[in-house]
């Protein structure tokens, strides 16, 4: 399998981990795709038009949304995806659309991953940084990642 397919495995792993109805993930291969060390940014816009940023580790990450998708059906479905490889560095952009009804006419919201992977010692691809925001009045899925 070539370094460009073991990423997209793990991109689409880290989308079905996340997905699901309301109710408990199972997170027993999170940090067999994010490294302990990882960071995870959800960013945005506040009501006042500033940008904000919130920096979790893996632990972090899932304390932080584990009451929400124990209420919350939470579907994220990947849109398109660039990977590009450079020795042991790697960065997808992977568009998704998010969905709380898989039957909805239109999704809940639809943004960019940014994914940055590195290849650990044991030669597994796993993600050191993911950054996302969503879009948002004036801001757009560029064209070629609309699906």
């Amino acid at each position: 399998m070539s370094d460009e397919d073991e990423i997209r495995d793990v991109v689409r792993e880290i989308y079905a981990m996340i997905s699901g109805p309301a109710g408990p993930r199972d997170w027993s291969r999170h940090l067999d795709y994010f490294h302990p060390d990882c960071r995870q940014i959800r960013t945005g816009m506040g009501d006042d038009s500033q940008p904000w940023a919130v920096m979790m580790s893996p632990d972090e990450y899932r304390e932080n949304v584990t009451d929400w998708f124990n209420q919350t059906a939470f579907y994220e479905i990947e849109l398109a995806c660039e990977v590009r490889v450079f020795g042991n560095m790697a960065h997808a952009w992977s568009s998704y659309e998010a969905r709380t009804d898989l039957n909805a006419p239109t999704p809940e919201r639809r943004g960019i991953n940014s994914i940055q992977f590195y290849k650990d010692e044991s030669g597994k691809w796993r993600i050191i940084s993911m950054i996302w925001d969503n879009e948002r009045e004036g801001l757009s899925l560029p064209a070629d990642m609309e699906g």
